[in-house]
């Protein structure tokens, strides 16, 4: 049984589920867990901007999934006190799309965020150029000698993109960004943080320790922690009166295939074919997306990042390789050229 002082008081019903879903989100640097250095350095590039009167600096965020990129470009234009306008890389798929936004969605001082930055077009990017330095939309109409370029002064406005793999934005593009943070991982305590938050705004009891047990299986993520969280909530409420306690924690982790190191049984079966069908590796990643029926995408941006950061797999100029950590996890023998890895 747990102690009262244990159980997190849950916030009265009454907000329908999209503004609790909403409400997940901080608004504010302030609200924001982890990645104390880039808060703090953004608080003081907003003050300055502010006081100068000038939009902030074009912003770039880079990282794995789920780690905060959107949230910190809503924080943004909130901390700005301008309007946001969202889209993607991929939905940008000509200039004109890009025109359109620019003199009809934006005013002086907005935010435009673009995800998955890296996916733009290139003759978008091309034309995204003179807009980020001088804020000039260069149009070409018509063909041949006949062509002209007309030139089109758009709002002084802020980009801010994230992308989650930085590697494929194009140097010209990276280089006209003035702000450039790559975002981590978060710490146990951070996400446990974040899951006391996102308990209470979700109207749920728990216990500490069971959000610490939820914490140390969200790979430092914050969207599967909250993820995660909601999972276990339905557990609760069938099986423990709507606590979230330590002991549905366990069984819900257990039934949901998701282990102590947070591995799930995706991670298992990559990590278990690396050692069984190639020996413990290298391998290549096309030829282990194959093997996985899995795309490459998935791989480099969602798997490996949190199996590379945990000491699970290693990167060689060969391929992949899993480690002495994850054999040893797994229950599994190296070969042993691979067991001082």
């Amino acid at each position: 049984m747990a102690k009262k002082e244990d159980i997190l008081s849950a916030r009265p019903d009454g907000d329908d589920s999209s503004r609790l879903e909403s409400a997940l989100r901080p608004s504010s640097l302030d609200e924001f867990v982890g990645q104390q250095r880039l808060k703090e350095n953004l608080k003081v590039y907003i003050q300055a901007a502010r006081g100068r009167k000038e939009p902030l600096d074009h912003c770039l965020f880079y990282s794995p999934p789920g780690l905060g990129k959107t949230t910190l470009s809503y924080i943004l234009a909130r901390e700005m006190g301008v309007n946001i306008k969202v889209t993607s890389g991929p939905v940008l798929s000509k200039p004109g799309d890009l025109a359109a936004m620019l003199t009809t969605e934006l005013a002086e001082g907005d935010i435009l965020f673009i995800d998955e930055i890296h996916r733009l077009n290139a003759a978008v990017e091309e034309a995204l150029y003179p807009v980020m330095e001088d804020f000039l939309f260069f149009i070409n109409t018509g063909q041949g000698p006949g062509a002209t370029t007309l030139k089109l002064a758009v709002p002084r406005f802020t980009l801010v993109g994230a992308t989650t793999r930085s590697g494929l934005l194009t140097g010209p593009l990276r280089d006209r960004f003035g702000i450039v943070f790559n975002l981590g991982f978060y710490g146990e305590e951070e996400i446990t943080q974040i899951l006391v938050r996102s308990a209470n705004i979700l109207g749920t009891k728990a216990e500490r320790p069971a959000l610490v047990r939820l914490a140390r299986r969200s790979r430092g993520t914050p969207r599967i922690a909250n993820r995660l969280l909601k999972r276990v909530r339905d557990f609760a409420d069938v099986k423990a009166a709507g606590v979230i306690t330590a002991e549905v924690t366990e069984a819900a982790m257990t039934s949901m295939e998701i282990d102590a190191e947070g591995l799930d049984n995706l991670d298992r079966r990559i990590l278990l074919t690396i050692a069984e069908k190639f020996g413990g590796g290298p391998v290549g990643i096309e030829t282990l997306s194959v093997a996985v029926s899995e795309e490459q995408d998935t791989l480099t941006d969602v798997i490996e990042p949190f199996l590379m950061q945990g000491g699970f797999l290693k990167r060689t100029t060969r391929g992949r390789v899993i480690t002495a950590k994850a054999a040893a996890h797994l229950g599994l023998k190296l070969p042993q050229q691979q067991e001082l890895i």
